[in-house]
């Protein structure tokens, strides 16, 4: 059960998100003590609260809850033929498409690091697009959310790659018309666009108020097939001081990305910045957020430079092995790099 929804006033709750507490195992997992202190109330109340969540937590246990997870078991064989079967969301660059192991997959966490300038954000713009390649030409024919948090989203570079994405498939289907019978492509640019549902966030609150949000969202809008943050980075970088409290409220927003990955079997893509880390007597880059927030993520592709070439790097991921390919972003998207050097290990 979501915080939002338990029977307090709306300056408690108010106060409960902004300091982290989303949900009631995450009221539920402190001591009143730690909870008046994190949300800035007295310890009668947050003992209050306490006990609230925890009448409710007891009662929905009771309600079949924890029977329906203790029945939920599955054997590892049907699990492996579903995530075989598992659609993914092309990049348009096949040498990233191959150590992605044929894309973005859906059901995952994919987070994509790396310094400015290197194509975090045409990423993003390009998955929103190719999500919707429909399923006659080997797509998803789905619909996208872009969660823009620092202003980065430039619907005019949308609407270039949507034309690209467009005239690409009635190059493929004039190809297929010569040898096979093909269907026609009734996908314009605007329908593209039509269907990359937007959101700016201008602080940490706004977005984790959206994240809370996006359950009921995509259960009116089934079609979304990836939620795309850029960045997950920028209000947490500067709004707190708190790092024990900021650790928390990424740990519940990414919990909750990945439920919403499993639940409507989608791909959640979160774009990432770069900070400096002192390391065996020097800085070295690293992504944002600390070593804790590697953890929330299923696959981590970290983006950098070999030279003047785009480099991606299979950094962590449980299913794909370590593995690089280039890519470069032109006028029509990302593509493949002219360059056919590869480099397996990160510089």
């Amino acid at each position: 059960m979501e915080t939002s929804r338990l029977p307090l006033s709306s300056s408690i709750r108010g106060k409960l998100i902004s300091a982290g507490y989303t949900s009631l195992s995450s009221i539920s997992s402190v001591s009143s003590t730690d909870l008046a202190r994190d949300v800035k109330i007295t310890e009668s109340e947050a003992f209050e609260i306490l006990k609230m969540a925890n009448q409710i937590s007891g009662s929905s246990s009771c309600n079949g809850r924890s029977s329906s997870l203790v029945n939920g078991a599955r054997n590892a064989w049907d699990m492996l033929n579903e995530e075989e079967a598992l659609p993914r969301i092309t990049t348009s660059c096949s040498d990233l498409d191959k150590i992605l192991g044929g894309g973005i997959s859906c059901r995952d966490v994919t987070e994509i690091g790396g310094v400015p300038g290197i194509g975090k954000t045409q990423i993003g713009i390009q998955l929103s697009v190719n999500v919707q390649i429909p399923r006659e030409f080997g797509g998803l024919g789905g619909k996208a959310i872009y969660i823009d948090t620092e202003g980065s989203f430039m619907v005019e570079r949308a609407l270039q790659i949507a034309q690209a994405c467009v005239e690409d498939m009635e190059e493929y289907t004039g190809y297929m018309h010569k040898h096979f019978k093909a269907s026609q492509v009734q996908m314009k640019p605007r329908d593209i666009l039509e269907n990359i549902f937007y959101f700016r966030v201008c602080s940490y609150t706004e977005q984790i108020a959206l994240v809370n949000h996006l359950d009921k969202f995509i259960s009116e809008n089934k079609d979304v097939k990836v939620v795309i943050v850029d960045s997950i980075t920028f209000h947490f970088r500067q709004d707190f001081d708190d790092l024990a409290q900021r650790t928390r409220v990424l740990s519940e927003m990414a919990l909750k990305f990945m439920k919403l990955a499993k639940k409507f079997s989608l791909a959640v893509v979160l774009l990432n910045q770069v900070t400096t880390k002192y390391t065996e007597g020097s800085f070295q880059l690293a992504l944002a957020l600390g070593d804790s927030w590697s953890h929330s993520c299923t696959n981590r592709v970290i983006l950098y430079w070999n030279g003047d070439e785009r480099y991606a790097y299979i950094d962590k991921s449980p299913s794909l092995p370590s593995a690089s390919a280039s890519y470069t972003v032109t006028g029509r998207g990302l593509r493949n790099s002219s360059s056919s050097s590869k480099r397996v290990k990160m510089m």
